[in-house]
């Protein structure tokens, strides 16, 4: 599974995570950034093209060396520059409060210990300073949360330890975030796919 975690799926999220309707909901969880920017689970640059003209940098955390490679293009034509800043969420090489807002997309379902790595922005960003955040996670469905549950143990095993059902409000709450805004929604596609599908966009504030 090394070589499939390590190549494939990185691969595979670019593919997936940039089809039309995933890249309005990346343009509108971009729209209120500004100054240095932390961005947990860079992948492949996707949101480079979305970061708005008041952003001065992007200190990117990726830990797959495969999804910094797919970037390189995007990163070179970037209108900002981009430095790799570490390779894990959990625990980034940085002082209090150095970014003035962080990002995070589709990469909460794969981090190990996703409160610990809220923790670790809530620490990054200057008091006043945001987290927009876009993730997928657990339906209020109550059929479409059971298949999660099922899928769940599949999920991890093929999609480089991803989850379906994290209730992204409660990880955030649990790190010491404040919602400030918060839109959820399915993405478009047929009944099936609700599983993978449930998003949560919106942007977080530190408590206290």
């Amino acid at each position: 599974m090394r070589f499939w975690d390590d190549r494939v799926v990185p691969v595979l999220v670019e593919k997936t995570l940039s089809t039309g309707p995933v890249r309005k909901e990346r343009q509108e969880v971009c729209a209120g950034l500004a100054g240095q920017v932390l961005e947990v689970g860079f992948g492949s640059g996707l949101n480079i093209a979305h970061y708005p003209a008041a952003v001065t940098g992007v200190a990117a955390v990726e830990p797959s060396d495969r999804g910094w490679e797919l970037s390189a293009r995007r990163r070179a034509a970037a209108p900002v520059p981009v430095a790799r800043i570490g390779l894990d969420g959990q625990d980034v090489a940085a002082a209090d409060h150095s970014f003035d807002h962080a990002l995070v997309t589709f990469s909460l379902c794969t981090i190990p210990d996703p409160v610990r790595a809220l923790r670790e922005v809530r620490r990054l960003v200057r008091p006043g300073g945001t987290l927009a955040f876009l993730e997928h996670g657990l339906s209020p469905d109550a059929r479409v949360a059971r298949w999660q549950h099922r899928l769940d143990p599949l999920e991890r095993r093929v999609a480089g330890g991803c989850h379906l059902t994290h209730d992204i409000p409660a990880l955030l709450a649990d790190a010491g975030f404040a919602t400030a805004t918060l839109a959820t929604a399915y993405l478009p596609g047929p009944a099936p796919m609700r599983p993978w599908g449930y998003l949560y966009r919106g942007t977080a504030t530190a408590r206290g």
